[in-house]
């Protein structure tokens, strides 16, 4: 991570437990976009906040146009020591594998997700191996192709895996505040900080033309679009419900009033650059 110093070992845990994932998907890797916190914290690291990144899960969007029909995933996690813990999306390695319970979370964007509430249709790989996640599309479009390696000594995996960018996981995690705002507790607090970090990290010119290419993009273009507005109600103004959450989550470790005003200047910048 850039950045970065000693992990927390519950993340390096849940990097472990990812590779696990990613061995076991072989062929399927292919069609794999790596999305959620670690995504993002291959990209900036820890930043400059006084909370370290953490994470103690994986995701992993499926972009349907790619996915074969064989193998069967369903099988292929199942033989590596995989179970679902969640129906529908929520893998986990046995217990006597995976003591920490860590999870990995198998994702579709909703768009290209087949009809039905909750569970992916993915044709021979049933209904039950992902969920649909409102937001992901823009993931399929915005990602590079990164070196995803392990964090502990001797443990020598490594795959090339496309990875979302930092346009792509903010307009996810617009989605994912918005879609349970109204049941706040709900709201992780790194999500709020994820935002924070990208801010503050990124080139926000930079970001902002990526995310006007994502707005005319053919897949990712309506929930980017839908996604400005919900940037607008959660961080243009300190007393939005993501920079009050965001001062919320430092509470003891930075000024809070100065972070609700940091997610309120830097967003206001943001907007500024994409129009």
């Amino acid at each position: 991570m850039i950045g970065a110093t000693v992990p927390d070992p519950e993340y390096v845990a849940a990097r472990r437990v990812l590779l696990d994932a990613l061995e076991a998907l072989g062929e399927h890797r292919e069609s794999i976009v790596l999305v959620g916190a670690q995504a993002l914290y291959l990209h900036v690291g820890e930043g400059d906040l006084a909370v370290a990144p953490f994470t103690t899960d994986g995701d992993l969007a499926i972009d349907p146009r790619q996915l074969a029909d064989e193998p069967r995933l369903v099988t292929m996690l199942e033989d590596a020591g995989f179970e679902i813990a969640i129906r529908p999306g929520t893998w986990t390695l046995h217990a006597t594998l995976n003591p920490t319970g860590i999870q990995i979370d198998f994702l579709v964007p909703s768009s290209l997700a087949g009809p039905g509430r909750r569970g992916a249709r993915l044709g021979p790989h049933g209904a039950d191996l992902a969920r649909k996640a409102r937001g992901l599309e823009a993931a399929l479009v915005d990602c590079t192709q990164v070196q995803v390696s392990s964090l502990e000594a001797g443990d020598s995996r490594a795959f090339d895996l496309r990875v979302a960018g930092t346009a792509a996981m903010l307009v996810a995690k617009f989605h994912k505040i918005s879609e349970r705002r109204d049941e706040t507790h709900r709201i992780q607090p790194k999500d709020v900080l994820d935002v924070l970090r990208v801010l503050r990290f990124e080139a926000l010119d930079l970001l902002g033309g990526r995310l006007r290419l994502l707005t005319r993009d053919s897949i990712a273009g309506e929930v980017t679009r839908a996604s400005r507005s919900l940037l607008v109600e959660l961080f243009a103004n300190r007393e939005g419900l993501g920079s009050m959450l965001a001062a919320r989550s430092v509470a003891g470790l930075e000024d809070e009033v100065a972070i609700a005003l940091s997610c309120e200047v830097l967003t206001r910048q943001l907007l500024e650059e994409w129009w």
